[in-house]
């Protein structure tokens, strides 16, 4: 299927927008970053980054990052200096790509991060790095948010879980970010999901999927505690706060942080050159070390 022109403007817009973003970075020197480690078949899609601390000492936490894009776009390339910087607050971070739409469809990104989780607590080359296995954590921005928060509701529901068909690896997960996301899933796809991105993402029948769909039914008091990032300026905004609402009706420990001014835009803590940006993925880490 041929992508929608939704989805070409976000990538060409976005392509601009984050090369311009990060121009002139350079991956700190503290930091050991190792590239294009493949976890899976699909050599295009199917590898990741890690990076940590050079001076380390013994296991770091882990935060698995889901890069945002609409399903359609997105690299680890986009998100490599973020995701380093997120190192140098004393973790080993996992920065990996994922088959994207239209190419592939809906349910290939959550196959992709279930396919991360197993690759680097069961590969041999992964022993060598200092992974906390009890201590894992899992963020995503935009697109990325909606998928980390889809995988939160099936890794701590059985009857979810099934649906898929996924074993879960061994970790412990303790926690989630969820930052610039929308979250009702079920609703989202009803409202447009047969035009521009989620056409994209799902097919030209998106309701197909059913059940796989309605992600805030499975969740329940076992879910991660829950950091949720967005902005004034963030068109997802409205989508945070009742986020919030509905986690801690279900018992969900959660925090919802709205950062700026109207010209604080959409993914703006990507931006590690940008004030608010750092101080709210400082925030979000003292949630995460607090856990």
């Amino acid at each position: 299927m041929a992508i929608s022109l939704e989805g070409r403007l976000l990538i060409k817009n976005s392509t601009k927008a984050d090369t311009k973003r990060d121009e002139g970075l350079e991956i700190p020197e503290e930091i050991e970053y190792l590239e294009c480690i493949q976890y899976g078949e699909n050599a295009e899609y199917q590898n990741l980054d890690v990076c940590f601390p050079k001076d380390h000492d013994g296991k770091l936490p882990v935060i698995v990052s889901v890069h945002g894009g609409g399903y359609v776009y997105g690299s680890t390339k986009v998100y490599m200096f973020y995701c380093a910087s997120l190192a140098k607050r004393g973790f080993i971070v996992v920065n990996f790509n994922y088959r994207l739409a239209p190419k592939y469809n809906f349910p290939a990104p959550l196959e992709d991060l279930n396919s991360v989780l197993h690759f680097i607590t069961e590969n041999e080359q992964m022993k060598k790095y200092p992974f906390d296995f009890d201590n894992v954590f899992i963020l995503g921005d935009s697109a990325g948010a909606q998928i980390a928060s889809q995988y939160g509701a099936i890794f701590t529901n059985k009857e979810y879980c099934s649906l898929f068909g996924f074993e879960m690896p061994k970790i412990r997960l303790k926690g989630l970010g969820l930052n610039c996301g929308r979250f009702d899933l079920m609703s989202q796809v009803n409202e447009s999901g047969k035009k521009g991105v989620l056409r994209d993402y799902f097919g030209k029948d998106p309701l197909r999927f059913g059940e796989k769909l309605d992600v805030l039914k499975y969740i329940d008091s076992n879910y991660p505690p829950t950091h949720i990032i967005t902005s004034y300026g963030d068109f997802m905004m409205p989508y945070a706060e009742p986020m919030k609402e509905f986690l801690e009706s279900k018992n969900v420990k959660c925090e919802c942080k709205i950062y700026g001014d109207e010209n604080v835009w959409h993914v703006f803590h990507v931006n590690v050159r940008w004030d608010v940006g750092i101080q709210a993925n400082d925030d979000q880490i003292a949630f995460f070390k607090k856990l």
